[in-house]
């Protein structure tokens, strides 16, 4: 499957269905968890950009795969300090894709320097907003099966 614009994938093809009680969302977004936190199972870490990179990629070792792009949308990973991830929820097979895929994510983020203290309120509001929205638009695909 060729890439799509930016060079990745916004999602990955999932082969199966994937029901609500089989995934996760992962992220260090408070508006993710207050806006999907009713209706699906949320993980919040109060971590920074490069950390919760990290902590997904703990849980991919550890068996878990990715079901959405680690660097979804055009946002760079150093111009946001959100990240909202699906992943599934129990161990499977061991999963190469996720592995690369989550790796170059962390590689591409180490090229940047995100500055917190140069955002004001209001841009930080609209990294929330933007990633919230691409977490969203995975979740409507897959709550559609």
């Amino acid at each position: 499957m060729p890439d799509s614009l930016f060079g990745c994938r916004p999602f990955i093809v999932v082969k199966e269905v994937v029901r609500l009680e089989d995934y996760v969302i992962v992220t260090n977004n408070p508006l993710v968890e207050e806006r999907e936190g009713k209706t699906h199972t949320v993980e919040l870490y109060d971590v920074g950009i490069e950390e919760i990179l990290r902590l997904i990629r703990d849980r991919v070792h550890s068996g878990q795969r990715l079901l959405t792009h680690p660097l979804s949308g055009s946002v760079k990973p150093g111009e946001t300090p959100y990240k909202s991830v699906l992943m599934t929820r129990g161990k499977e097979p061991f999963d190469l894709m996720s592995v690369e895929l989550i790796q170059s994510a962390i590689e591409a983020c180490g090229k940047f320097s995100f500055k917190r203290d140069e955002y004001d309120e209001r841009a930080m509001r609209d990294f929330r907003i933007i990633d919230w929205t691409l977490i969203k638009s995975a979740l409507e695909s897959a709550d559609s099966f």
